[in-house]
């Protein structure tokens, strides 16, 4: 058996390779939003569908891996998803109109989704003990590196040769993940018996459920939340249906996502670590762009030359995180890794209008310093002490978790930048008493920079701008605090789980139980 175990690898590094693709299509059109729309015509706020598209079907996609991949093989399962996605993948680069962009990126989200809980699911039932951090390392590059990578990679394709090559590129990368998945997992046949578990209400109450709880959260912040009849439509549906589910899921004998592991204190903390990852993760990635944007206006390039600071710099450090966890506790890791990146963007409080994309790059450079402290020893932390039968489970709920702590934490950071750029706003042009002599000092100095008279209505214009500026700048600080006390309530629910031992640093075991293996997948 020792013989075949280099094939796993190859299966697991197509896996890998695949969730990647998944993961960094989330962010890559970000930057070129507005070579899309203007491609497409429709208006920028039209053109938000092309991203959450994407999501809603990826969030839809991830609870359904573990009944397909046990029906139609994880093999079988995986090579369909990936040339799918490579297929809606350059069916987006063929959209004609918004419409048809929507309909293939959607789809392009769905088959993606798949990808990313199988590379956790292939690394915990193929690899050893003791090769299982090395694994989780490198699937910690796919879900730390790949978003904070796709908005400088959309930038440049954008700017070098047109926003097409942003779906182009999974092409060849693909291609390489089918051979792979091809090469490394066991032919198998469709196990139809699996049918007769089907579990059709809990696959639509969470369909329905997922879907429009996403939709409200990329949503909501954009038309005053219930303030929108159809926000409270999605909002009620979205209630109603999830209720349905658990109620569904906690009955039946055969649940499509085993959500008893919740009663597991463990458990349960590791899912509110994901659940903070996400918030900070995706998080962090939405303020920077849209505060160098928004208030430097630097184009999708210079936004990507900025955030490769905090992309590039964590490689390294995935290559060790393995070796110190011969003798850390993970979970120590773990709360030491959401430290340093609540300290990073704690250093983006104290922002001014001075502060363009070189003052942020210590901070992004702490960032790529603390992330693979948590990805990896997480990962590993949380999978630990579960029994092969959950593992499809507890991947579905682990990545639900990131993934929806990071549609809620910018759904509360647009709610946030609005709410109190509105009131700094308003407290500013409060302390611009009309005819004090400060402000008429300060209108005379403005107009003469301007070659205008002091109450031209250019040099107020500029003031109103000048205090607009100065209270976007306060409430991007207030939310870079946010996401930093994120992180040290992240940090004290790591701590709080119960302790594991180092891992050695030879195992007597070293071929993979395929056995379990094969009980995991279904």
């Amino acid at each position: 058996m020792t013989e075949r175990f280099p094939r796993y690898w190859l299966a697991i590094a197509g896996a890998l390779l695949g969730a990647f693709m998944a993961i960094l299509d989330i962010q890559i059109t970000n930057s070129s939003l507005k070579d899309i729309q203007a491609a497409l015509g429709a208006t920028l706020e039209e053109s938000s569908w092309i991203a959450t598209s994407y999501l809603v079907a990826e969030m839809i996609a991830i609870p359904l891996t573990g009944f397909f991949a046990a029906w139609l093989s994880p093999r079988r399962y995986l090579v369909w998803n990936s040339a799918a996605f490579v297929a809606a993948s350059l069916a987006c680069s063929l959209a004609w109109n918004l419409e048809s962009m929507i309909v293939f990126r959607a789809l392009q989200g769905f088959t993606g989704g798949a990808l990313i809980p199988m590379a956790f699911n292939l690394i915990v039932t193929l690899l050893p003990l003791d090769k299982r951090p090395v694994g989780m390392a490198l699937f910690g590059v796919t879900a730390t590196f790949a978003p904070s990578i796709g908005p400088t990679l959309g930038g440049w394709l954008t700017e070098t040769f047109s926003w097409h090559y942003l779906f182009y590129l999974n092409v060849i990368p693909g291609a390489a993940v089918i051979t792979l998945l091809t090469m490394g997992l066991e032919k198998r046949k469709v196990d139809d018996t699996q049918l007769a578990r089907i579990d059709v209400l809990g696959m639509v109450t969470m369909a329905l459920g997922l879907g429009c709880l996403q939709l409200v959260l990329e949503e909501g912040a954009k038309d005053d939340w219930f303030e929108a009849e159809y926000i409270r439509w999605l909002a009620l549906v979205s209630s109603l249906s999830l209720v349905l589910f658990v109620r569904h899921q906690l009955r039946v004998p055969f649940p499509l996502v085993n959500l008893r592991l919740f009663a597991n204190k463990d458990f349960s903390l590791a899912c509110v670590a994901y659940l903070m990852l996400g918030f900070g993760l995706f998080g962090s990635v939405y303020l920077v762009p849209l505060y160098l944007a928004s208030l430097h206006d630097y184009t999708a390039l210079d936004i990507g030359l900025v955030l490769m600071w905090v992309g590039f710099p964590q490689l390294p450090f995935f290559p060790l995180i393995p070796r110190i966890l011969k003798f850390v506790q993970a979970r120590f890791l773990v709360a030491i890794g959401f430290v340093v990146m609540g300290m990073s963007l704690f250093m983006n409080m104290h922002m001014s209008m001075d502060y363009d994309g070189s003052y942020l790059i210590p901070a992004l450079l702490l960032r790529a310093l603390g992330q693979p402290f948590i990805m990896v020893p997480l990962s590993l932390m949380s999978a630990a002490a579960l029994p092969p039968q959950d593992v499809a489970s507890a991947s579905t709920l682990f990545n639900v978790m990131r993934n929806l702590g990071g549609a809620i934490g910018i759904a509360g950071l647009a709610t946030l930048l609005q709410k109190r750029t509105d009131l700094h706003g308003a407290e500013i042009r409060e302390t611009l008493v009309a005819n004090s002599q400060s402000t008429l000092d300060y209108l005379a100095l403005l107009g003469q920079q301007m070659g205008l008279p002091a109450q031209a209505p250019q040099v107020l214009s500029q003031v109103a701008t000048e205090v607009q500026q100065q209270a976007s700048v306060m409430s991007y600080n207030e939310a870079f605090a946010v996401l930093g006390v994120s992180m040290l309530v992240a940090a004290v629910a790591s701590v709080m789980v119960k302790p594991s031992k180092p891992l050695k640093a030879k195992s007597t075991d070293t071929t993979p139980d395929h056995s379990a293996a094969d009980k995991a997948s279904t």
